[in-house]
């Protein structure tokens, strides 16, 4: 027979079978067509999704692939198509090819080859008319790496071994080895106490080995099946799963891939290196085993083992995750586990799992109140819940919380109304063979399905809400310090409900020490507090610590001054802060009203006027203490932070670079007040010192007032307050007697040196030059005169020598460390701190920012610095 003649004849059945089946099938749906898009996508010929569908995309991919192949362009999945897909995909390798001289035929011996291809094209005309108009759903797994898991040991042997692929490997194929006593064909199932040998490899038992039975409503061979027919590939090594098709099954896969899964049965099941897709292959076989089979029920268990397991395995896997979730759902509720599993709070599904379902509703006919655990775990897993970080970050925390909560507003628990609708489910294989009912009956009745109610997932959702407002403070803690947790400051930072439930001995020696530092007066170095709460001394003082600790504080009853959020400024390393009791529990200390606010930053005003000469003496802490209490609009709560501020503030003087700032965010109203008690705080001790002037001067800048109306304010207050008598008399005074005055009734208690306010009224020219004396080089000149002094020798204009050569200086480099700032001071003879005000003061008036930054050391605002070098450069 000519093999020529055989091909052409072939073609020729072909064709005819493909003209007719070709239009059908162009409308059909299909796992093949599928396989082939999918191909089609991975050499480059369809950019589309593979959906089964033929449609114009498709075929004018496979008119190219055609064309590319040197076949006829037809558009279809002929015979033809497909055989060049498989060649493209596995490409065989070089072969000898023995030429043996064959007889010229005649016309009697053509008359075999034709009817050989006649009968070979009806037997393919028969196959694909079977396949007419196929539709078939399966479902689609993802095939990333994960985790698979342990195989079986120490099990009876069964071997069975099938043929190795020559084509793979170009080595001949072995011999088949006949299937081990006592297994009929019928019988393919290994069972976990025996194990199967297939080509040279133990592979352990839990598998159907044998010829694969045709399933299904399109009769294709069972995807779980070991078919030792087929052929194997002599090594593996397809770790990623380019042999496996879109659902793997063992008779589709390539011989290579079938070693490779092999290999993956046989080394323990859990090498991350495999394509997930070898795991569903497996899989397949034990839903099969445990829904289609009659299984024993110690078989069952086992099955159920297996697949958490696996699920444990495969935890990064969604599609993995997801499939096993729902099988191992429905086993429990087919075993009737559901009453014995607990609660389940873990869901990757779009629907309530079964297994809950079942499990409320049997509780809903037993006429059983639900308690707080499987509340919460049909609220964790309802497809509407409403999450925070705090309930994930912080779960045995909030788990509890949610609990206590619900115990205070259910002692009896919920209890549920029974909803109309029974429960009904059923479980599709992951294989996409079989479907079958899954019975729900308790007690001989249908089980309610709890799918539809959302009054108890509402109540859930509000306990679930207030819990996670109360966690907040201690999950952002955890944030920020994720080995934070069991520190003191995170147990501080728990809800007091909570501290019973995460004892903590240390809580206790905290609550002591803040006593007694209450009793010593409340000041306490800043780097002691914040190592006392957690557990370390830090290097750097930031906003982040004494917010943690302020909030940890006050979950045991006591504040700490001050407070960063809105504080003039936060303390430094080397500062104090004050530790007060708090006249009740206050959890959110953030929420203060704006009239806190402006109090605060007119007392802090006060405060600065006051220690402007250096001393603050008692009368003018009785006046700031009485602007305290007299401070409108502010409840007892607040007037006691506000005190302890107060303290603090007289403790640690404030800085007039952080008060310029919130002068500049004030309302015309809180101007006028800060104007006020500027001139109040002046006059406080009865006495106007020059210092105090200047201080005044400088709020006044900041508010944006006229300067020169400052001895005008002063006088007025003066006249307002009428006179007082500044000394006792001696001797026989010239003139006529200051009489014996009384307060002022409705006054503030404002006494002024009124003397000493109209000699100055009097000498202005000296007392200007005597306030330039004293405050050089804190303030940019004012008057014409230095106005227009020209900068020269280098200096800048508005600072004095000394400091114009010190910022020169500072300028060479943009970084300072402390401590080679604090030697620079040293070697000019300036104060640290001081010489950080004048200077920013100097370039706030000059550039509207500051110069120097303290930041890891001191950092130069480069914007800053660069106008500075600028205007040397140009001097």
């Amino acid at each position: 027979m000519s093999c020529n003649s055989f091909r052409y004849a072939l073609i020729v059945c072909l064709t005819i079978a493909n003209a007719y089946l070709g239009p059908s099938a162009s409308y059909a749906q299909s796992p093949e067509v599928k396989d082939v898009q999918t191909f089609l996508i991975e050499e480059g010929y369809l950019s589309d999704t593979a959906d089964g569908f033929i449609g114009p995309k498709t075929m004018t991919a496979l008119e190219a692939f055609q064309e590319d192949q040197k076949i006829v362009a037809t558009g279809e999945i002929d015979a033809a198509t497909l055989s060049a897909i498989e060649q493209v995909r596995h490409p065989p390798p070089p072969i000898e090819v023995e030429v043996i001289p064959q007889p010229v035929e005649g016309e009697g011996t053509k008359w075999p080859v034709w009817t050989l291809a006649v009968a070979a094209g009806l037997f393919l005309f028969f196959l694909f008319g079977r396949r007419k108009g196929q539709l078939s759903r399966q479902p689609q797994h993802k095939t990333d790496n994960a985790r698979p898991s342990e195989g079986a040991s120490g099990a009876r042997p069964l071997v069975v071994q099938p043929l190795q692929s020559g084509i793979d490997q170009g080595s001949p194929p072995s011999p088949k080895t006949p299937r081990a006593p006592g297994k009929s064909k019928s019988q393919a199932w290994v069972a976990s106490v025996e194990a199967a040998t297939v080509g040279k490899r133990n592979i352990g038992g839990m598998v159907y080995v044998g010829a694969a039975p045709k399933v299904g409503r399109y009769g294709e061979p069972c995807r779980a099946y070991i078919d030792p027919s087929l052929a194997v590939g002599n090594s593996g090594g397809d770790f990623e799963g380019s042999g496996l098709p879109y659902w793997p099954g063992y008779s589709s896969i390539t011989a290579r891939s079938r070693a490779t899964y092999l290999d993956w049965l046989a080394t323990g099941r859990s090498d991350p290196r495999y394509n997930v897709g070898y795991m569903f292959l497996y899989f397949y076989g034990l839903e099969r085993r445990f829904f289609v089979d009659a299984a024993p029920l110690e078989e069952k268990q086992e099955i159920l083992t297996e697949v958490i397991r696996l699920k444990n395995a495969y935890a990064e896997n969604y599609s993995a995750r997801n499939y096993l979730n729902r099988f191992i759902d429905a086993v429990r509720v087919s075993l009737s586990e559901v009453t014995v599993s607990g609660p389940i709070f873990e869901n990757d599904g779009y629907d309530l799992p079964l297994s809950l379902r079942s499990s409320l509703g049997t509780k809903i006919v037993r006429d059983e109140p639900i308690n707080a655990e499987w509340l919460l775990s049909w609220f964790m897993c309802h497809p509407e819940r409403h999450l925070r970080t705090p309930a994930t970050r912080c779960w045995e925390e909030f788990k509890t919380l949610f609990r206590i909560k619900f115990d205070l507003a259910y002692p009896n628990g919920m209890k549920i109304r029974k909803p109309k609708r029974v429960l009904k489910s059923s479980y599709r294989a992951a294989s996409g063979e079989f479907e079958i009912e899954v019975p729900i009956l308790v007690d001989g009745r249908s089980v309610p399905d709890v799918s539809s109610l959302r009054q108890p997932v509402t109540e859930a959702q509000k306990l679930a809400s207030a819990s996670m407002d109360e966690l907040d403070k201690f999950s952002r803690y955890l944030g920020r310090n994720p080995e934070g947790r069991g520190s003191l400051e995170a147990q501080a930072l728990l809800p007091p409900m909570l501290w019973s439930h995460f004892p903590s001995a240390e809580l206790d020696g905290l609550k002591d020490w803040a006593e007694n530092a209450i009793g010593s007066g409340g000041l306490v170095p800043a780097l002691d507090l914040v190592e006392r709460l957690e557990g370390e001394r830090p290097e750097k003082l930031a906003k982040k610590h004494f917010t943690g600790s302020a909030d940890a504080m006050a979950r045991l009853g006591f504040g700490i001054a001050p407070d960063p959020r809105y504080a003039i400024r936060s303390p430094k390393t080397e500062d104090s802060v004050v530790v007060f009791r708090l006249p009740e529990n206050i959890s959110a200390l953030e929420e203060v009203s704006s009239e806190y606010r402006s109090a605060l930053a007119e007392i802090a005003l006060g405060t600065y006027v006051a220690q402007a000469d250096g001393e603050v003496v008692p009368a003018e802490q009785a006046a700031l203490e009485a602007a305290v209490q007299n401070a409108p609009d502010l409840s007892q709560s607040e007037k006691i932070r506000l005190s302890a501020n107060l303290k603090w503030l007289l403790a640690v003087p404030p800085d007039m670079v952080f008060l310029r700032q919130r002068m500049k965010e004030s309302t015309e109203a809180e101007r006028l007040a800060f104007r006020r008690m500027a001139l109040f705080m002046a006059s406080a001790d009865s006495v106007i010192q020059p210092e105090e002037v200047g201080g005044i001067e400088k709020i006044y800048k900041a508010l944006g007032l006229d300067v020169d109306s400052v001895y005008a304010d002063l006088n007025d207050a003066s006249m307002s307050n009428g006179l007082v008598r500044v000394r006792e008399a001696q001797g026989i005074p010239s003139g006529e007697a200051i009489p014996e005055q009384s307060p002022t009734k409705g006054s503030r208690g404002v006494q002024l040196d009124v003397e000493r306010i109209n000699e100055t009224q009097r000498q202005t020219a000296d007392v200007s030059r005597l306030l330039g004396a004293i405050f050089a080089g804190d303030e940019p000149g004012q008057d014409a005169t230095e106005a227009a002094e020209p900068p020269s020798g280098g200096l800048l204009s508005g600072l004095d020598p000394k400091l114009s050569v010190f910022v020169r200086i500072l300028l060479d480099r943009n970084q300072w460390t402390e401590a080679d700032y604090s030697e620079l001071c040293q070697r000019h003879e300036l104060m640290s701190s001081g010489a950080l005000e004048t200077i920013n003061e100097w370039a706030i008036e000059r550039f509207d920012d500051f110069l120097i930054e303290e930041y890891e050391g001191y950092e130069l605002n480069p914007d800053v610095a660069e106008q500075i070098r600028e205007q040397i450069q140009g001097a």
